[in-house]
């Protein structure tokens, strides 16, 4: 059985549209989906990124696009109060439970939370409220989003995940192979089955290969 390394930030609408899906591949394929809490923007900020929220054409592509993909997935969709938004307290609530389906339930709980119901992730009574829902002490939980410890594991998670080679959310890792957006969940549940395996001598030769232009920074 597969472990495939779910890094996921609740800010991102993609991992709420992936997650959606989760369960189904996980019955097709017999993997495991672990669920590992990061920061997007510091995913961003390390490759100089901007998020699509943060760019007025793309912010109104990505409102639509979500909106089409909530159809045709036949999911609601009411989206957060506001967004971009803050979602600092949310990920170290998740980063502080060390057993993975309390973590996946957590998480799960939080991405329909804002996404399917419009809840703001941003107000601590909400963020209580939500993990006591999915079973787990929201009041402890919260609490731990000032421990120092937890505040380092969410940190250690996001530099494990950008030398792994992750740069956005949400992402998927099985062995050495990354696939990046919900809309690459076809790809990777083709690569657990035995497909889409790529020539390692070819990739290395094509990286190899110069870059002929930049662009100068303006």
């Amino acid at each position: 059985m597969h472990t495939v390394r779910f890094y996921f930030d609740v800010i991102s609408p993609y991992v709420w549209l992936a997650w959606t899906q989760v369960p189904e591949v996980e019955a097709r394929t017999g993997a495991r989906f672990d669920l590992q809490p990061v920061l997007f923007a510091g995913l961003l900020q390390a490759n100089g990124n901007k998020g699509p929220a943060e760019i007025a054409s793309k912010r109104v592509h990505l409102l639509q696009d979500v909106a089409r993909w909530a159809m045709t997935l036949k999911r609601p969709y009411a989206g957060p109060p506001a967004h971009p938004f803050n979602p600092l307290k949310a990920q170290r609530m998740c980063a502080a439970l060390d057993d993975p389906d309390a973590r996946r339930r957590l998480a799960g709980a939080l991405i329909v939370a804002t996404w399917e119901n419009g809840r703001d992730l941003m107000n601590d009574a909400e963020l209580r409220a939500i993990a006591d829902d999915a079973g787990l002490d929201g009041a402890a939980l919260l609490a731990a989003t000032e421990d120092p410890a937890v505040k380092e594991r969410l940190r250690k998670n996001t530099e494990h995940a950008l030398a792994e080679g992750v740069f956005g959310v949400p992402t998927f890792l099985v062995d050495d192979q990354i696939f990046w957006g919900n809309d690459r969940l076809g790809f990777l549940e083709t690569y657990l089955g035995g497909g889409l395996r790529i020539d390692k001598s070819e990739l290395a030769e094509r990286l190899a290969r110069p870059r002929a232009a930049d662009r100068k920074n303006v």
